[in-house]
């Protein structure tokens, strides 16, 4: 708190600037303030600190609620002496002139006090209400209760004594208590996580299902496509054949009729040469008609020598000789 050093007959004193002083000569109040420093005489003086910072004051209260369940609640109450005059007339912060520390406890003897009305404030706010509801308001209305009930204290104020804050960092059911008021949550949580499991692996399974389906009608649009395909390339095949067919059979019947055609104009000229042919020989006929035997032997005769090669032998027949003879004759007497 202080710092002291000590020379022969004297001593000075130097305290922290966060420190307030009160000194004191003989029993009467000479001087106070923040961080003095002077020198004194240890004989006749005396010297009291009270620190002007805030001071944490951290507690741990036990309370039952109104269905007799055991509960913790854990936090810090911040406070400062607003009046150090005042806080050292009702609280002893006397120094040690020999070692700068003070001579009793002065902030344990504080916080008890703080502690005491706090904890008073947290059982009357718990009492009242069963374990759930307690659980389910949390943290705020115990701690604006501390707080609303250590500012109003005037034991506090009598003493000097400012509340700063207060927090509190929890309120805890025994480690019992508090397991069997989880395990419904745990299976509530563990039975959503398997609603979600199940959901999920539906959501797959439909997924699948209409991938499936998706392939499926994939492949009947594909089958129907080549079947479609098929009846096509057998439409365009049979067109294709039906189109040979008519074109084989129109050249076909082009060709029987240029054969026809051919075979007609053959049969015209051969008709054409029998006609002259039976021309000449109708001809033929009606000259030789004319002619006599005679003449007509003769001719046959002719005709015979111009066919026959050589002729080495040649028989003559009076049947034959006469008729020619008697022409001959005939003929020369005419002449």
């Amino acid at each position: 708190m202080a710092e002291i050093k000590t020379y022969p007959l004297i001593r000075h004193f130097r305290a922290e600037p966060t420190a307030h002083v009160l000194r004191y000569r003989r029993g009467q109040l000479v001087a106070e303030g923040p961080g003095l420093a002077f020198w004194f005489s240890p004989v006749s003086a005396q010297a009291a600190a009270i620190p002007r910072d805030d001071q944490d004051l951290p507690f741990l209260f036990h309370a039952r609620s109104s269905d007799f369940q055991e509960l913790t609640v854990q936090g810090v109450i911040t406070h400062r002496f607003a009046d150090p005059g005042l806080v050292a007339r009702r609280v002893d912060f006397t120094l040690d002139l020999t070692r700068g520390g003070w001579t009793d406890t002065p902030l344990d003897q504080v916080a008890g006090l703080i502690a005491q009305i706090a904890q008073q404030y947290v059982i009357d706010e718990l009492v009242r209400l069963d374990l759930r509801a307690i659980l389910a308001g949390g943290v705020a209305p115990i701690r604006d209760r501390i707080s609303d009930g250590l500012r109003a204290e005037t034991s506090l104020d009598e003493i000097g004594i400012e509340i700063v804050a207060v927090r509190v960092a929890s309120v805890a059911p025994s480690a019992d208590v508090e397991k069997a008021l989880q395990h419904p949550t745990r299976e509530a949580i563990q039975q959503r996580s398997d609603e979600a499991t199940f959901a999920r692996r539906a959501q797959a399974v439909d997924k699948e299902r209409a991938i499936a389906e998706n392939e499926l009608a994939n492949r009947i649009e594909l089958a129907t496509r080549e079947e479609a395909l098929v009846t096509q390339d057998g439409a365009n095949d049979r067109r294709r054949a039906e189109e040979q067919a008519a074109a084989r059979a129109i050249t076909a019947r082009a060709a029987d009729d240029e054969a026809r055609m051919i075979a007609r104009r053959e049969a015209d000229g051969l008709r054409a040469i029998e006609d002259v042919r039976l021309a000449v020989d109708r001809d033929r006929a009606q000259i030789q008609a004319g002619l006599g035997t005679q003449v007509l032997m003769a001719l046959a005769v002719r005709d015979l020598a111009g066919q026959v090669g050589k002729i080495e032998h040649l028989t003559l027949t009076p049947d034959l000789i006469t008729p020619l003879l008697g022409r001959l004759a005939a003929g020369g007497q005419d002449g």
